[in-house]
């Protein structure tokens, strides 16, 4: 076979399948949640055997994962606006956006209300573990320019701010208005302490 035929396309069958298994994937665990997510549900979604999802991804869990993974690299980016308070609002108005969204709303329930199996627990810290690595980079950028102190956790700033957002969403149920995002931001960053 020729050179040009040994290459992979990119962008080729296997692009497509993975697409189009994600998909799947998030439609189903939108409909009817992690606890009534099924590979053979998916498969048959997807236009795909059984075997190829297992073979990609191993297990349900580790799928889901990667699906909500992916949607969360395109609906709630990283931004790098070059201030720390800047970098805050815009992505807390992704998030809070996304999470007054029908899929928000019953990504924040449905994640929250999912078992404590081992499986279960594993892929959420994997979930969590990885969006907190790449929100957290909203406050490395903050350290290293001198705007937060050496000593700030990344996790536990961001923690601060977007835990208002969950909290309405699977508690009290209340709207996220447009300006919340704005009023958390400067609220947390400027103290409820009058100077």
């Amino acid at each position: 076979m020729t050179e040009v035929g040994n290459r992979r396309r990119p962008g080729g069958r296997s692009a497509r399948v993975r697409r189009a298994v994600l998909d799947a994937t998030l439609d189903l665990f939108h409909a009817v949640g992690m606890n009534g997510l099924v590979i053979a549900d998916i498969s048959a979604r997807a236009g795909v055997h059984e075997t190829t999802i297992y073979r990609r991804w191993g297990t349900r869990e580790n799928l889901l994962i990667e699906a909500l993974l992916d949607e969360a690299e395109e609906l709630l980016p990283v931004p790098d606006t070059g201030t720390l308070r800047e970098d805050l609002v815009a992505y807390l108005t992704s998030l809070a956006a996304y999470l007054s969204t029908p899929r928000g709303i019953d990504f924040d329930r449905a994640l929250a209300a999912a078992g404590d199996d081992p499986d279960t627990r594993q892929a959420r810290e994997q979930y969590w573990n990885t969006r907190y690595g790449r929100s957290g980079q909203i406050i490395t950028r903050a350290i290293d320019r001198g705007e937060l102190p050496d000593a700030t956790s990344p996790r536990e700033t961001i923690d601060m701010f977007v835990a208002p957002l969950h909290f309405r969403v699977i508690l009290t149920r209340e709207p996220l208005d447009p300006g919340l995002p704005e009023r958390l931001v400067d609220t947390l960053l400027h103290g409820l302490i009058a100077p």
